[in-house]
């Protein structure tokens, strides 16, 4: 099919031609580089980034200890974000919990409260004078906290587990629906207990998504940014993200690019290895006929309502008290310090003032907030809808070329995207669009891409590129419950295919499309890793406008901006789950 074959080309272009511009910009110097070290090291390709970031002089604090770090929060987060998320599932689906229908929801939450709002509201509460340059709320009162605990690897564990459990809790608890209850049953009948019906059925049963929430986890968490930056940067903690970020400011864009390559080769091994362990174990008839999910039921007995208070301090940590705090860091005109003299609004609503951070006025009286949410809504409204529409065509090609070379190929070039974190997948497309591309076919120069570094197109480019695995799912989804017949008739009466498109198709995936679109705008809106690199002031955005701030040390005002987008999103969601209900919460998962 042409179409499928243009949907290839474009694939290529837009994610396998970056991926070996990125390779081959840390084969060559650049033109500072070049000259710094001389003609002679400047010809042909050249090794010297990538001596310079394993053997180096300073390789050890700018490769090794930052590689260290980061494997060793990814390690510590998944293992934690999989054992709250899997137990949740469990209790939620399985067992008799009271309050099921508050908890599946409320559970999910945290997905779409940005994790560096967690980190703001962790600094809030527990730095201290010494790192943080004014005290938190347990330091104001006189509790005395450990350099150790307020910054650093305890913090950035802490915040990034009660952010991803969410991710462990989706793919666990539809693998546990999908179940028949008839095994445990059965083993229950047997004289099994529960300890041995979880560990010997159970268990294996849903081993898979676990393993599929520790990839999903432990690829997310190595290639963060902004919890890292913003829990480790002030105690000199960096990992290979951040590492990453501090070599591009300085203009070092090769070690930083071979540090892009690194990570996507991480990325990649853990998902190849994930792959590798799923492909060996035996696969399982586990839904059928008989059985129920009702009869399956776990009844808890006394442990009721103790689990239930612990599910809900779960989420009371991971989602009420962050907007809490920062909700009260807001109106404090000093931080740290909690009397009622000290109450102000001027963080939301004040005008300039000279005594106060240097002018600077209440974000709803400032202009750049105004522009800054315009470029926002901008971003994220192009993205959703450019995103939506090719995730529903590329899913239709999937669907129906699933039997076909053209389709399964579409399929891996969608895929990979999803591979690469987000930081390293900015650095790859600031890469290529710094300077124009040329290809020279038969004597004549072809420009096959502008120079769109400084543009509000790059940020929309890379935005729809990267969100593409997820739209493309729900567009898969939806055209695979779209039967063929429908078109076929309508071949056979005559109808093209842009006919059969407009009057078939795309109404029948209008489900799928609102749940794409909804999905993307709420992911967009909090993404700070994806744009960190590739943002100028021309087009900021509202997490990196609240980066910013927090920078600058200016807590109340980055707190506002994170408030006022979290209530965006909160709105979208509500329309998520009142449009597009489970569809949503299952492309949350994906």
């Amino acid at each position: 099919m042409p179409l499928a074959l243009a949907v290839i080309l474009l694939l290529a272009l837009l994610i396998l031609w970056p991926l070996a511009d990125i390779a081959a910009s840390t084969l060559r110097l650049t033109p500072s580089d070049a000259r710094r070290l001389g003609d002679a090291a400047a010809q042909g390709f050249t090794f010297t980034y990538w001596k310079q970031l394993f053997a180096g002089t300073i390789s050890r604090k700018m490769l090794w200890q930052p590689l260290m770090h980061s494997l060793s929060i990814a390690l510590s987060v998944s293992a934690i974000s999989i054992v709250v998320g899997s137990l949740a599932a469990w209790l939620i689906v399985r067992t008799d919990l009271p309050g099921k229908r508050f908890f599946s929801l409320a559970i999910i939450i945290p997905y779409m409260l940005p994790a560096w709002c967690k980190a703001m509201a962790w600094i809030a509460v527990f730095k201290n004078p010494r790192i943080g340059g004014s005290a938190g709320f347990l330091s104001a009162i006189g509790i005395t906290v450990p350099d150790w605990f307020a910054y650093g690897p305890v913090a950035i564990i802490a915040v990034l587990s009660m952010h991803n459990y969410a991710y462990a809790y989706l793919l666990v608890s539809a693998s546990l629906s999908s179940i028949g209850s008839e095994f445990e049953e059965m083993a229950e009948v047997s004289g099994a207990s529960r300890v041995q019906i979880l560990r010997r059925i159970t268990f294996p049963l849903v081993l898979p998504a676990i393993l599929g929430a520790f990839i999903l986890t432990f690829s997310q968490t190595m290639g963060t940014f902004s919890v890292p930056a913003i829990l480790g940067l002030k105690s000199g903690y960096y990992t290979l993200s951040t590492m990453l970020q501090n070599n591009m400011m300085q203009h070092n864009t090769g070690t930083a690019m071979a540090m892009s390559l690194l990570l996507i080769a991480l990325a990649s091994f853990n998902i190849l290895l994930n792959q590798r362990l799923i492909g060996t174990r035996k696969s399982f008839v586990t839904i059928s006929g008989k059985g129920g999910h009702e009869g399956g039921i776990i009844h808890l007995g006394r442990a009721r309502r103790p689990l239930a208070l612990l599910l809900l301090g779960v989420i009371l940590c991971a989602v009420v008290l962050p907007l809490v705090i920062l909700l009260m860091q807001t109106l404090q005109l000093r931080l740290g310090e909690y009397g009622l003299n000290n109450l102000t609004l001027h963080y939301w609503i004040g005008g300039r003032d000279p005594m106060i951070v240097n002018g600077e006025p209440g974000v709803l009286q400032n202009p750049d907030f105004f522009r800054t949410l315009k470029s926002t809504m901008a971003l994220v409204l192009s993205t959703s809808v450019i995103a939506a529409f090719c995730g529903q065509l590329v899913g239709y090609l999937s669907s129906r070329g699933r039997s076909r070379l053209s389709g399964r190929l579409i399929d891996l070039l969608v895929f990979i995207p999803y591979l690469i974190p987000s930081i390293a997948f900015g650095a790859m497309y600031l890469s290529m669009f710094s300077t124009a591309k040329t290809v020279y076919l038969f004597g004549h120069a072809i420009q096959v891409f502008p120079s769109l570094y400084g543009t509000f197109a790059l940020l929309v480019l890379v935005s729809v590129v990267k969100n593409l695995p997820f739209s493309s799912r729900s567009g898969t989804a939806t055209m695979m419950q779209i039967g063929v017949e429908l078109e076929e008739a309508a071949e056979i009466a005559g109808a093209g295919f842009v006919r059969r498109m407009r009057s078939i198709v795309l109404p029948l995936a209008r489900s799928g499309f609102v749940s794409g679109f909804l999905l993307i705008f709420i992911s967009v809106m909090k993404e700070l890793d994806l744009i960190i690199i590739l943002v100028t002031p021309q087009y900021k955005t509202l997490p990196y406008m609240a980066y910013s701030y927090l920078s600058g040390g200016v807590e109340q005002l980055s707190n506002v901006v994170a408030l006022v987008m979290f209530f965006i999103i909160f709105a979208v969601y509500c329309l998520a789950n009142r449009f597009a209900g489970a569809d949503i919460t299952e492309s949350l998962g994906g």
